[in-house]
């Protein structure tokens, strides 16, 4: 689909009507041969149809409407619609009451116009980088269809809806990469705001320390739209951004181990054109990033906040769930009071000695996962989940345990295998880091054809 920006130009206009488009979303989303049964676990085609024809009744006489009226938008299984249970991609939450109101988010979302056209798919409770759900099923990457590569996680429905035209944007959430993995498998853009940027209420919590919500979507301009609307604030053009002017620190601790060839080779063109293109890229250790997985070896704060609000689930329903899942979960059983207070300590070291590390850089620049999307068959063997699990969490979790902003930009040649680049900005610069990654992305985009 177009950018936000077009579509609500040709509905105000009059050169598209709701109706068309959501038209089309649907059926792209019925059809058999694409991944819609697979993306979404409920299609509000009935409500979607009704809201665009009252929308483009609407226009047609004249009276005002929101900016983004009648463009649809997918959302994850976590966040809360009146009417509409909320499962979390299990199977557990299936019977529970229908929510009594809109999260707040999801209040914004409508009040900007936005269709729902239905709700995305998901790993089980978000806590997965690789998009697997054996309850509801998963959908494939864009990319080499007939081998069935892996979506990415947990927002794995979203970023195939927007991919193959189902959605013009979806709604996420990102506690260790899970709008940027996707985004990169899928080969769109997506991104993970500083976390208390969002509202979280009305929306289930894998661990409140490091939950984001962000958008994904087909541009950097699109993600900023919808940021601004999901904290409230009218979107505003992004500020204007000299090339000259920014500056970018590639580490070279950790971030770059394992990288597959097609990564290695796309990435590192990527980074390329970017110095061509006059931008600044100092490649340094940064070895403080090195005490992160030492922090988190022993499952770290998302699965000890995870096991706190799961454990009454865990001890009723564990026979229910995706065991990959629980098994992660799990992991924090043993984790006392104390330990989980180190870690957030540890946590706190880090932030602050990375922040020293970093003074004068605008945003670290890395791959967002050091592999492309994996065969589905490739998990046949626990063992080898649990590898690649992490390894696709690795990069774009360092974000989250950072308090920053991270942004996920699609590098590789039109046709290749997807890569991602991810920005890492400090917290609370968003709105510089979405100026610059627009900036890099208009270089890329011209590299990558």
């Amino acid at each position: 689909m177009q950018s936000l920006a077009k579509l609500s130009h040709s509905l105000s206009t009059g050169q598209l009507r709701a109706r068309e488009l959501v038209e089309q979303a649907l059926q792209r989303i019925a059809d058999p041969n694409g991944e819609g049964s697979r993306a979404f676990m409920t299609v509000a085609a009935a409500a979607a149809r009704a809201q665009a024809d009252e929308i483009d009744r609407m226009r047609a006489a004249g009276e005002a409407l929101p900016a983004f009226a009648g463009i649809p938008l997918a959302i994850k299984d976590l966040f809360d619609v009146a009417g509409e249970v909320t499962c979390a991609g299990s199977r557990i939450l299936a019977n529970e009451p229908p929510a009594l109101r809109d999260a707040p988010v999801i209040a914004r979302l409508r009040a900007a116009g936005f269709i729902f056209i239905g709700r995305n798919t998901m790993t089980e409770f978000a806590f997965s980088g690789l998009g697997l759900n054996p309850h509801y099923g998963t959908p494939a990457s864009p990319f080499d269809r007939a081998t069935r590569r892996l979506p990415g996680g947990s927002t794995s429905g979203g970023a195939v809806a927007v991919a193959d035209g189902m959605a013009a944007a979806s709604l996420g959430t990102d506690t260790g990469g899970s709008c940027r993995i996707p985004a990169a498998f899928c080969g769109i853009v997506g991104f993970k705001p500083t976390a208390h940027r969002v509202p979280r209420d009305g929306v289930i919590p894998l661990a409140h320390s490091l939950d984001s919500i962000g958008p994904l979507a087909n541009s950097v301009a699109c993600c900023a739209t919808l940021d601004a609307i999901l904290r409230g604030v009218t979107p505003r053009p992004l500020a204007d951004v000299s090339i000259r002017e920014v500056r970018l620190l590639l580490p070279s601790s950790l971030v770059l181990n394992d990288m597959d060839e097609q990564v290695a080779a796309s990435f590192e063109h990527a980074i390329g054109e970017l110095a061509r293109a006059d931008i600044a890229v100092s490649r340094e250790p940064l070895r403080e990033l090195l005490r992160i997985p030492e922090i988190n070896s022993r499952g770290g704060i998302a699965t000890a906040e995870a096991y706190a609000w799961h454990r009454p689930l865990l001890e009723r329903y564990r026979d229910q769930y995706d065991p990959r899942v629980a098994n992660r979960i799990l992991k924090a059983r043993d984790l006392t009071d104390n330990d989980v207070r180190e870690m957030h300590d540890a946590r706190a070291e880090v932030i602050e000695a990375i922040e020293r590390a970093t003074q004068g850089v605008d945003a670290l620049v890395l791959p967002t996962t050091p592999i492309i999307p994996p065969p589905m068959s490739a998990f046949e063997v626990d063992a080898d989940y649990m590898r690649l699990n992490a390894l696709v969490l690795r990069n774009p979790s360092l974000a989250n345990f950072l308090d920053g902003c991270a942004i996920s930009l699609p590098v590789h040649r039109q046709g290749a295998a997807p890569v991602g680049l991810m920005l890492i900005g400090r917290r609370g610069h968003d709105a510089r880091l979405l100026a610059i990654a627009r900036t890099i992305e208009a270089v890329l985009n011209r590299a990558r054809i």
